[in-house]
């Protein structure tokens, strides 16, 4: 599809290049997505807009976070039809992903996903956020945990930060915040021994959308 052509050039002027490989796994992806969405409404973005609207979306964070190791590993809660976790997967191979999500209808069509598109470094996880967090084999033991879900600060918080092992952050992808919904945060914050490191504003390419990239971590 041309838009999908599009949003590759816009990833590329702000500094995302994809290799052909990479390229054709969203090309795939995108089109697993588009079938299994008339069954499962995973997403109400139509299928002419996932370039823009759910990968390059995604990979946005790739302006302001380096996965400059190896064997980083990663948490995505709420994942959904796999955003951001996947298209970060797709172009950070030296990374490890988890895909988190209580649903598992979701997760059987990602996991058909990663099957089809052979990724070794990304797995799936059923749970919610708030049980996951009691388990040892989670709990504090990630360097990066990303949130894309629609939900307030407080919330994205609360779902994302007790992955964080120290000296890792967590990171949630926001669109417009209120005053109200960053004071409703704080007291989350506190309760989990977090603070707020940096927040990154930039704009999604091709549209006229604000992306708001909060980073938290552990005191």
């Amino acid at each position: 599809m041309s838009e999908e052509r599009d949003w590759i050039i816009s990833a590329r002027e702000i500094g995302i290049s994809l290799d052909k490989k990479a390229i054709s796994l969203f090309e795939r992806y995108a089109q697993m997505l588009e079938k299994t969405n008339q069954s499962l409404n995973l997403t109400r973005v139509p299928p002419e807009d996932y370039g823009t609207r759910h990968f390059l979306d995604s990979l946005l964070l790739l302006q302001f976070y380096s996965f400059d190791r190896q064997n980083r590993s990663v948490l995505d809660v709420g994942t959904g039809a796999g955003f951001p976790g996947l298209p970060l997967a797709i172009v950070t191979p030296q990374a490890q992903f988890t895909l988190m999500d209580a649903t598992r209808k979701r997760l059987i069509f990602l996991d058909d996903v990663i099957a089809e598109l052979g990724l070794q470094n990304v797995k799936t996880f059923h749970s919610r956020a708030e049980d996951a967090a009691q388990l040892k084999a989670h709990r504090q033991q990630y360097d990066l945990v990303t949130s894309r879900a629609v939900a307030p600060l407080e919330r994205l918080i609360g779902w994302t930060l007790p992955f964080v092992r120290v000296g890792g952050v967590a990171v949630a992808y926001k669109g417009q915040l209120t005053d109200e919904e960053i004071a409703q945060a704080e007291s989350i914050l506190k309760s989990e021994k977090g603070s707020l490191l940096r927040v990154e504003e930039t704009t999604l390419p091709a549209t006229d959308a604000i992306r708001k990239f909060m980073f938290f971590g552990k005191i």
